[in-house]
């Protein structure tokens, strides 16, 4: 019997090499928010008083909450690469369920926000907002870009999330394989990191 049909074939893995990637991958976001955190903060220079009038509109205590939830599903989702790697698939799947569910009410609550300023016509292009100061439709214009593009960074975690919990109860996700899972962690972070940087600028900043 040849040596070609008797060797079992080797899946070609490269661990470093897609953490590597996805370590690149995050540095590019970076500099596309940090593009929108540099313009946000010349027009805030341009137009002080109008930023601060705006930013009066925001819930502080919804972001503050959603701040919250975000900083403690990074954790749950470190939680969950931990019990992977010390081989305990259950716990890392409740981990992973919690993220989501404080993910959904991020989301929940994002949606309540936004639906109070569209309903008061606090958005760009609405009839009020023409009638208001060109600094106050920067604002909004802004708030509605920046956050909605975080929202839709969010959604791309779930979806990631979503497979990755799917592949841990199923143990294609374990102790020996589980860079899916880790490379999802580090963009949670970065989703995490974004809006840390976003409610100060949007909310807190007088």
């Amino acid at each position: 019997m040849s040596q070609e049909n008797t060797t079992h074939a080797v899946e070609h893995r490269d661990d470093y090499g897609s953490k590597l990637g996805m370590w690149i991958f995050l540095f590019t976001e970076l500099f596309l928010f940090g593009g929108l955190f540099l313009v946000y903060a010349v027009y805030r220079m341009e137009y002080p008083e109008d930023f601060h009038a705006s930013s009066l509109h925001l819930n502080t205590f919804i972001g503050a909450i959603n701040t919250f939830l975000l900083v403690t599903s990074s954790l749950t989702m470190s939680f969950a690469v931990t019990a992977v790697q010390k081989g305990d698939s259950a716990f890392a799947a409740k981990m992973i369920g919690i993220t989501m569910l404080l993910a959904f009410v991020f989301l929940v609550n994002k949606y309540f926000e936004w639906d109070h300023k569209i309903l008061a016509q606090l958005y760009p292009g609405s009839g009020l907002m023409l009638s208001l100061k060109h600094g106050y439709v920067l604002f909004f214009g802004l708030y509605f870009f920046m956050t909605g593009l975080h929202a839709l960074h969010l959604i791309i975690g779930l979806v990631l999330m979503t497979v990755c919990l799917f592949k841990v109860n199923n143990r294609s996700i374990n102790a020996d394989r589980n860079i899916l899972l880790v490379n999802s962690t580090l963009y949670w972070h970065l989703v995490d990191l974004i809006w840390i940087f976003l409610f100060p600028l949007l909310y807190l900043i007088p």
